[in-house]
């Protein structure tokens, strides 16, 4: 039977093939080793550390002191799309994350869309956040032995300069290469021991940042909060604070890395949902506390361009290294943490994707002793090193944000388009967790909350992801649309719980 371009942009990948996919050994598929608390840590990893660490110096300058406000408005949104993840991970529980709730959903094409967003989001956050973990190792090494890393052995070759794009010949940032190189050698290892050296790297990040708050609430001046909507040079209003919002919003991708681990998961339909809301609640609560401590004892005009902020701050407040010594310590130990996740979890998206034959089945083979998928990781991890080797974190963050926002906005639709199939099958809901107020209020909520915060990223974010798109359609229409493992069926919609 000849099937029309409509039906194959429109096909969808019945939930019961995707549980069976990849779900034993004997399968060749990814092996279930983890269980709630390392995958909570999975979720935690991927994201305390990244906005805290890093973005407070992207985020300051933008909204002042009412930086604390757009880390509240950042998580309210991330909060709403969890309580739909929570919903979808129940009852879709494989890898892919939204890439696999939009195809178990609305569609092949919009699937391959999403897929492309994911990549973009976790590639770059990955790139991002190894770029960041190269000024607080230089922090340490300076602190605890007084050597200093070579600034050409630091300072990317591609960066944002007052007159657009410079190119510095002979520069590369070789500490966040060698960052990526440490965690793809443990991610082909094994997922089991990935996660279990997460969850070690996890417990110490929040040690240190409870030192950090404790420490810095020494110098806490509530004048450095006034005026709350200044960020030294004007006022901001919530022009500043949605700007802000949505530069922090991309650390919140740990909830799509919760997801993105469903196959490898035990029990997942109950344990997905919990890991998302357990890693929520501690990432809200961390962010909030460490950001108003930051404020309170450093002036928003001293954020901007600042390296190894949070140490910097330790030191002012105590006229003495050792605490920024510590703290530059943990945040070496814990950003390779955000690392490893947020690669581990690009690295499953292309996983899934490949398994259902949209790109190449390289991406797709497992490794028969460690259970991995060791040639894609291998792929990712050279991708995601030669961007943090030589390409300026300030192009990346905006980037991951617009990455991950989309993602968050086909979960929220996907919510409402389960439970009509579900009603139009006459199917009752299995036991488990379901957003409250129905199907329609808290996924429109955090569709408004996305492109609110969306409103706020640069115009420069919007072309290129205009051109990612654009290649993006070009691999699909080129290769996908007829390598697809539906291409000689349109499966109808079959139920998604029982």
């Amino acid at each position: 039977m000849t099937i029309s371009l409509g039906q194959k942009l429109l096909r969808i990948k019945p939930i019961e093939k995707r549980l069976d996919d990849g779900h034993g050994h004997s399968s060749g598929g990814l092996g279930r080793s983890l269980g709630l608390f390392p995958l909570t840590m999975i979720g935690v990893g991927a994201t305390i550390g990244t906005g805290i660490f890093f973005t407070m110096v992207e985020a300051v300058p933008k909204a002042g002191p009412s930086v604390v406000l757009s880390f509240l408005l950042a998580a309210l949104t991330a909060g709403l799309t969890a309580l739909c993840y929570a919903e979808l991970a129940f009852k879709v529980p494989a890898s892919g994350s939204s890439y696999s709730f939009a195809y178990a959903t609305v569609g092949e094409f919009a699937a391959f869309v999403m897929a492309a967003c994911l990549l973009l989001e976790y590639g770059l956050a990955a790139s991002a956040t190894a770029i960041g973990w190269s000024d607080y190792l230089n922090n340490f090494l300076h602190n605890a032995f007084g050597w200093e890393i070579a600034r050409s052995l630091r300072a990317p070759m591609i960066v944002s300069g007052e007159h657009g794009v410079e190119f510095h010949f002979g520069n590369i940032n070789l500490p966040p290469v060698l960052l990526v190189v440490l965690c793809c050698f443990l991610l082909v290892r094994g997922t089991k021991e990935s996660a279990t050296t997460n969850s070690i790297m996890v417990l110490i990040k929040l040690a240190i940042l409870i030192f950090f708050c404790a420490i810095a609430l020494q110098g806490f001046d509530m004048n450095n909060f006034h005026p709350f909507f200044n960020n030294g040079k004007a006022e901001t209003g919530w022009v500043g604070v949605t700007a802000a919002a949505g530069t922090v919003f991309f650390s919140f991708i740990g909830l799509d890395t919760v997801a993105t681990a469903g196959e490898e998961v035990k029990d997942p339909r109950r344990t997905v949902p919990m890991g998302i809301l357990s890693a929520l609640a501690i990432v809200t609560v961390f962010y909030m506390l460490v950001a108003v401590c930051a404020m309170g004892a450093q002036p928003a005009a001293k954020f901007a361009g600042q390296e190894a902020g949070l140490a910097v701050i330790l030191q002012n407040v105590t006229g003495q290294t050792w605490p920024a010594l510590v703290l530059s310590a943990g945040a070496v130990i814990s950003v390779f943490s955000v690392t490893l996740v947020t690669i581990y979890g690009q690295t499953r998206i292309l996983y899934a994707v490949a398994r259902d034959g949209l790109i190449p089945p390289a991406f797709h083979r497992v490794n028969p002793r460690t259970l991995t998928p060791a040639a894609n990781t291998i792929l990712v991890s050279l991708a995601v090193g030669l961007v943090a080797g030589l390409v300026d974190a300030t192009f990346l963050w905006d980037m991951v944000s617009m990455g991950t926002l989309t993602a968050f906005i086909v979960v929220a639709v996907a919510v409402p388009v389960l439970r009509q199939r579900d009603a139009a099958n006459g199917i009752e809901h299995a036991p488990g967790f379901r957003v409250p107020f129905g199907p329609y209020v808290v996924p429109a909520l955090s569709i408004i909350a996305c492109l609110y915060l969306m409103w706020g990223l640069s115009n420069t974010t919007y072309r290129v992801f205009t051109v990612w798109m654009i290649v993006a359609l070009a691999i699909y229409f080129g290769y996908s649309i007829r390598h697809s493992k539906l291409n000689r069926a349109t499966p109808v919609a079959e139920p998604l719980a029982k």
